[in-house]
């Protein structure tokens, strides 16, 4: 049977690596590290080849069947698509033999197999957009510590400190790279770190007076936005989980339907499974919204798609641009600050047991003698997660005087 994108995005990793087949010999590895590999295998003068075709999410499945159709049809001509790969390899090699991005390209594929999913979008991220356009078609033996400087002026006077550094350690480990091949002999990126300027810890604004929660409640109800971003809105104080998380939240994860009804789904960022207790304010939330987005399928499987409903969820800045929109100033509250604000008074205005706030915000809790457990006290955290909507329903309603 066919694969579905959900069947390949919820494919857990077991002890040795497995594979799920789709059609056309394709099919996907998934290895213990969750790497998500795609492979196509055919024949080619009698005798049984493989062929990488990429990995999951960065190739999803309908990419993935799109480039098994190329090599099928070089196949019909009695090209072997291995080979074809292996010559255009070899012609931009002797094109761009020891470029920067020719040298990073090849680090790159050399750790997708350890790297996470996330790490691997970022890295190439930095690597497209802050490193290529500037370094890119320079020889990695001609370029000097000025030059790196140079490139990440840009992110230093917008004082994005943080990203700058991450791109530098990009550098470095593709000049690591470099030496390891026998291209050069001493990593330059390390003599440009002492020139960046340090990236001051920051915490994100939050709101956790009680009459300033009522008051921004109250704003949030009477913003005018499309239903779905309402409901996020909404939703956001309820479930204080991580922006990104609420954002790509998917209704196959949700039970609005049993008796104690939840939202279960995987942590990337900490890759740990994770439980939010639904109350019963949230599941009226959801039911309400269900009939505008619940349709779910491969190409939208989300509570909160994008404004094109293209098969994206919600934009990253949708939350924050609507509370600037209201009137919410970006030094007084952000989308992450609910979390801040659901800790604070949690533990100071409702008085549960801290362990428990720290298990809900999908936290490790130090001490315990155990790692992260989604199930640990859920009873309790099912109780407290009821007892916080309706203590922001109370004050929702109070007046400010």
């Amino acid at each position: 049977m066919p694969l579905t994108d959900t069947t390949v995005r919820n494919a857990k990793p077991k002890e040795k690596p497995y594979k799920l087949g789709d059609s056309g010999g394709l099919f996907v590895i998934v290895r213990p590290n969750r790497a998500k590999w795609w492979r196509l295998k055919y024949r080619f003068a009698g005798k049984e080849k493989s062929l990488s075709v990429g990995t999951y999410p960065d190739v999803g499945l309908q990419a993935a069947r799109r480039r098994r159709d190329e090599c099928r049809q070089l196949l019909a001509r009695g090209v072997n698509p291995s080979d074809q790969r292996k010559a255009k390899h070899a012609a931009l090699m002797d094109n761009t033999a020891d470029t920067f991005e020719t040298v990073a390209r090849e680090f790159y594929e050399s750790r997708l197999p350890t790297w996470k999913p996330r790490t691997s979008r970022m890295n190439l991220m930095r690597l497209e957009k802050h490193i290529f356009p500037k370094i890119g078609t320079q020889s990695i033996t001609d370029v000097s510590a000025p030059d790196l400087l140079a490139m990440l002026q840009p992110l230093q006077k917008q004082e994005q400190f943080v990203t700058a550094h991450r791109v530098l350690t990009v550098c470095q480990q593709v000049f690591v790279h470099a030496i390891a091949t026998g291209r050069i002999t001493h990593n330059i990126a390390a003599s440009v770190r002492p020139a960046l300027t340090k990236a001051t810890p920051t915490h994100f604004a939050a709101v956790t007076d009680p009459k300033e929660i009522g008051k921004l409640l109250r704003m949030l109800d009477a913003y005018g936005a499309s239903p779905v971003v309402m409901a996020a809105l909404r939703l956001a104080p309820l479930w204080f989980v991580r922006p990104g998380e609420l954002r790509t939240a998917r209704w196959a994860d949700i039970d609005l339907d049993s008796v104690e009804p939840q939202w279960q789904f995987h942590i990337t960022k900490t890759q740990t499974d994770h439980i939010v207790p639904l109350a019963t304010q949230t599941v009226d939330i959801l039911r309400a919204l269900q009939p505008l987005t619940g349709q779910q399928t491969d190409d939208q499987p989300y509570v909160f798609p994008g404004q094109r409903n293209n098969g994206r969820p919600m934009s990253e800045n949708t939350l924050a641009v609507a509370m600037r929109t209201i009137g919410i100033p970006k030094e007084e509250m952000s989308a992450h600050g609910f979390r801040a604000m659901a800790r604070t008074c949690l533990d100071e205005r409702l008085h549960f047991p801290p362990h428990l706030i720290e298990h809900q915000l999908a936290h490790r809790v130090p001490g315990l003698g155990t790692a992260y457990n989604r199930t640990k006290h859920i009873a309790e955290r099912r109780d407290m997660m009821q007892k916080w909507a309706d203590y922001l329903d109370e004050l929702r309603v109070e007046t400010t005087a």
